[in-house]
């Protein structure tokens, strides 16, 4: 046939390419077709105008054309110009130019109006290759067909038409909005949707599905084809791992939980609460029983899901038994048992034997709070509701968690014999105030840190002076060790020595303070010191830099006296100390403190001083002696919520 232009003188799309492929001229269908202008496509190759997925087939087809004169036709999809692509049965016949002799090749589309299925034959393949089915709608209609694709998926519908409307009935309520979309959707082509589909047969699925709107040869009718992806197994799969990534999570916050807890416990009752509450949780087991060597005995506790006289039958235990768990502490081996059975055969013992046993189907293990070779310090036991040992990563977990108790254990034991130190060394540099003070009662009171973890540096004293008065004084050296109390001892020492010549609060002062300087003292202490002449009540006081003074009457009112103050001790060289004569009247009461006592992140210094004063006051008036009073006052530190040490020294003139 010769070319000519009768060739593109058609309703269908055609072109006239040359034998590589270049379209050398065209009709409006086929540029329509094509979804461009017709300049714009004229001088192109005309695969490049197509999807990528179909330019290998519609190469194949302009090779046939060129090279052979047997028909030669395939099925194409174009781009065209709305939302649909245009799916059309293209031939491939070449003719030539008789002007010029050249050969070319004419691609046009053919009707295939009496069979529009034909032009699904592609989709159907490539769905069944994929593994997807394949099915079409019509929204006109309201009809789904079922084109086939791969047979399991296929045979969710048994008829090969429904009603839309019954697919959307088996679709699961909470996924109909989305399928409707889907069905509905206008793009040339949606997203993936997943919705849960209910079959005849295997109940629910998982299905997904993407649409893409097409027109069944130029100018034919459009249609919805879905290809139609069954993930049941693949969501089954991903909820099982997310399942697991939940399940890991969870162990990991309540590892990183247990090991917190473990670093925060303080003594070995807390120590014992972190193991009992967390471990079989942690691990995975159904009940703990916490071993602790105490004197080469064992002090045995246990959980609920241990009965109470398996733990009543290893308390007290000798670490030099013969037992599983003196064994398992002594040697820093860990041992597992699956079964009670297995626990006796391995230790020879009848059923009475002083070990945590599980009932028939469990297992125990048991882990040491130290290694080989370190002292033993204790053990762990951890009952299972199976027989399978834990995974070797489980076991290296408890081992590793058992050794954090251990190090929290030896902790725990240093910190307490440090404590146990420093009281008895806060104690020990405490003063005995004097018993039979003419017209006075005095009661005095000291408490530690509130962790405590440290000795403080605050103080107070009472004592006779040479002219007949009595000197009282209460202060704060700088520092929570150790040092700090040997500080403070140098300094109330220093004050007594020098009191004994020179009573008057501002000279006693000064002096300490040019000691302290002399000997470059590392650190520095706040203080008030008051003379007192118990038979007039008149009181001369000072301050070096302290809190100040509480006032309190037996009407319920107090005040807050500032005494004349200088700097802290040991910090500025030829300080003098004013002083303040006032009077002490009978039935009202001086109450002295540290800044423990009244601040706080919980109380500011104005706010506790009220505070402190008005409960002095109340006691007064409720009539309460100076020992319940220095109570009152002590019990209500809590509320300032303070680290540091306290001390209290409550004076009434009777």
């Amino acid at each position: 046939m010769d070319a000519s232009d009768e060739l593109l003188q058609r309703d269908t799309p055609s072109a006239l390419l040359t034998l590589d492929g270049v379209i050398r001229s065209l009709n409006a269908a086929m540029a329509a077709a094509l979804g461009r202008p017709w300049e714009q496509c004229v001088g192109h190759r005309f695969v490049d105008l197509l999807s990528e997925d179909q330019r290998i087939p519609a190469e194949s087809l302009l090779a046939h054309g060129a090279t052979t004169k047997r028909l030669a036709m395939r099925v194409l999809e174009f781009p065209g110009t709305g939302t649909a692509s245009v799916v059309c049965l293209v031939e491939a016949r070449p003719v030539t130019d008789p002007s010029s002799g050249e050969r070319l090749v004419w691609l046009h589309s053919l009707d295939a109006r009496h069979d529009l299925g034909g032009l699904l034959i592609p989709f159907q393949l490539a769905a069944k290759d994929a593994g997807l089915g394949l099915w079409m709608c019509s929204p006109d209609e309201h009809q789904v067909e079922s084109l086939g694709g791969a047979p399991a998926l296929a045979t969710l519908f048994p008829q090969a038409s429904v009603p839309l409307s019954e697919l959307i009935r088996r679709v699961h309520p909470d996924d109909r909005r989305d399928v409707r979309r889907l069905v509905h959707s206008s793009a040339a082509q949606s997203p993936w949707i997943r919705s849960r589909f209910l079959t005849e047969h295997d109940g629910w699925r998982v299905l997904a599905g993407q649409t893409r709107r097409i027109q069944l040869g130029y100018g034919g009718p459009e249609r919805v084809v879905a290809v139609i992806r069954d993930d049941t197994q693949s969501e089954a799969d991903r909820q099982a791992m997310l399942a697991e990534v939940n399940a890991e999570r969870e162990r990991a916050d309540w590892i990183t939980a247990f090991s917190s807890a473990l670093f925060t416990a303080a003594t070995e009752q807390e120590l014992q609460q972190v193991v009992l509450a967390r471990l079989a949780a942690a691990v995975g087991g159904c009940g703990a029983l916490f071993a602790v060597v105490d004197d080469g005995r064992l002090r045995v506790s246990s959980d609920a899901g241990i009965p109470t006289w398996e733990a009543d039958a290893l308390h007290g235990l000798s670490l030099d038994e013969d037992r599983p768990l003196p064994c398992v502490i002594r040697t820093g081996q860990a041992q597992f048992f699956p079964n009670h059975e297995e626990l006796v055969r391995r230790w020879l013992h009848d059923d009475g034997l002083p070990a945590p046993h599980p009932v028939a189907g469990t297992a125990l293990s048991i882990t040491p709070l130290s290694p080989a070779g370190d002292q033993p310090l204790g053990a762990w036991v951890v009952t299972y509701e199976s027989e399978h040992p834990p995974s070797s990563e489980k076991l290296a977990l408890m081992t590793a968690l058992a050794e954090l108790a251990g190090q929290a254990l030896r902790r725990i034991r240093l910190q307490q014999a440090h404590v146990e130190l420093s009281t008895a060394l806060q104690q020990s540099m405490l003063p005995m105030l004097p018993e039979h003070l003419p017209g006075l009662e005095i009661a005095a009171r000291y408490q530690p840190s509130r962790d405590g973890l440290d000795i403080g540096g605050d103080w107070y004293d009472a004592f006779f002076l040479p002219d007949g008065a009595v000197a009282l004084e209460i202060g704060d050296a700088q520092g929570h060790d150790v040092d700090a109390a040997v500080f403070m001892g140098q300094v109330r020492s220093s004050m007594r020595a020098i009191a004994a010549h020179e009573p008057e609060p501002g000279t006693v002062l000064t002096r300490t303070n040019e000691l302290l300087v002399a000997m470059d003292a590392p650190r520095f202490a706040s203080c008030t010191l008051l003379h007192l002449d118990p038979h007039d009540g008149q009181v001369i006081g000072t301050s070096a830099g302290h809190v100040p003074l509480l006032h309190a009457r037996d009407d319920g009112s107090h005040t807050i006296r500032a005494l004349p103050a200088g700097p802290v001790l040991g910090i500025v060289p030829g300080t003098e100390y004013p002083e303040e004569t006032f009077t002490l009247e009978e039935g009202t009461a001086l109450v002295m403190v540290t800044d423990g006592v009244v601040e706080g992140p919980g109380l500011p210094l104005e706010a506790g001083l009220e505070r402190a004063g008005a409960l002095a006051g109340r006691a007064l008036q409720d009539r309460l002696g100076v020992e319940a009073t220095a109570d009152r006052i002590l019990d209500a530190v809590a509320a300032v919520d303070h680290l540091d040490d306290v001390a209290v020294l409550v004076i009434r003139r009777a």
